[in-house]
């Protein structure tokens, strides 16, 4: 608005402009100046089949131009200015090794969003040996979900920080229960599209116990589908503590437990995503989706525009 109204100032005050308009005043058409502001709706709730409807998308940023108004006054300006709509919003949800973290990688790359792992940010707590992450591992080694007061803050401080908020996010595996759902939603966080990725569970439980991480590289194996490429490095692989067969069937039942009363506030929303195809033909789903919001938001802006 300081670029546009700066750029206004300077049309006006021109020698050329000056001296128009005092000839205007000595023919007897005493045309004042006037520009006016204009600005196009930020965001339209789009619908593109039965299943993901009212979903807001980024599109890329709009510039404030300056053009002349075709009606008939030479010296009337008219300023344009289109808001930049709000950053793509996603969340994803699926029980314990649904392939989240794939998905989300492949995700974030093609649409440039903040990744937001609630995992990774209790995980991050408990390798501190805060208060919060002691507790934390006190419910995870019991397969229970840590208390609200404990994520939601972290979760809500991280959603509002610059990157997240400039860019979009992605967050992954949260919110898990309707108080989470509830406490986000209090604090103005709504997502554009919800995604549910669906594996049976005899499949899950495989996926997890046969689950191994490199401590050197941080990348994650697996013995049977994605076995580690020397034995160097078989030797040295790590077993989450709660990636156990005990300890994964508790999660899944806290997982199962909750899920329905969290899709229910985002029922409009949800894009529900076989997880047990392999990760190519889940993300070509997932991507299909997204890239038709994109196209149809810019359907409309650009007619909205036109």
């Amino acid at each position: 608005m300081a670029t546009m109204a700066a750029t206004a100032t300077a049309c006006c005050g021109s020698s050329s402009f000056k001296a128009n308009f005092r000839a205007n005043r000595r023919n007897g058409t005493d045309s004042s100046p006037s520009s006016t502001l204009a600005s196009s709706p930020s965001s339209s709730r789009l619908s593109f089949s039965s299943r993901v409807s009212g979903c807001s998308l980024r599109s890329q940023r709009s510039v404030p131009s300056l053009r002349m108004a075709n009606s008939g006054n030479p010296d009337q300006v008219v300023l344009a200015s289109a808001k930049a709509e709000p950053p793509l919003r996603i969340m994803i949800s699926g029980a314990p090794a649904s392939g989240k973290g794939t998905q989300c990688e492949l995700i974030t790359k093609k649409y440039d969003l903040v990744h937001i792992a609630a995992g990774d940010l209790l995980r991050a707590e408990i390798a501190s040996g805060s208060e919060n992450g002691k507790r934390a591992k006190e419910y995870m080694e019991k397969g229970q979900l840590v208390p609200d007061e404990i994520v939601v803050m972290m979760v809500k401080d991280r959603l509002l920080q610059s990157d997240s908020q400039e860019k979009g996010w992605l967050l992954d595996g949260y919110p898990r229960s309707m108080s989470q759902a509830t406490a986000l939603k209090g604090y103005g966080f709504q997502p554009d599209i919800f995604i549910v990725l669906e594996v049976p569970e005899d499949i899950l439980v495989e996926r997890v116990v046969g689950r191994r991480l490199d401590p050197v590289t941080g990348k994650i194996y697996h013995l049977t589908y994605s076995p580690p490429e020397t034995e160097e490095i078989a030797a040295r692989l790590t077993q989450r503590f709660d990636d156990t067969e005990e300890k994964v069937k508790l999660r899944l039942q806290t997982h199962n437990q909750n899920v329905e009363d969290v899709l229910s506030m985002y029922e409009d929303i949800t894009l529900k995503v076989k997880g047990n195809a392999p990760k190519e033909e889940v993300f070509a789903e997932i991507d299909n989706a997204l890239s038709k919001l994109l196209e149809s938001r810019k359907a409309t802006s650009e007619s909205l525009a036109a």
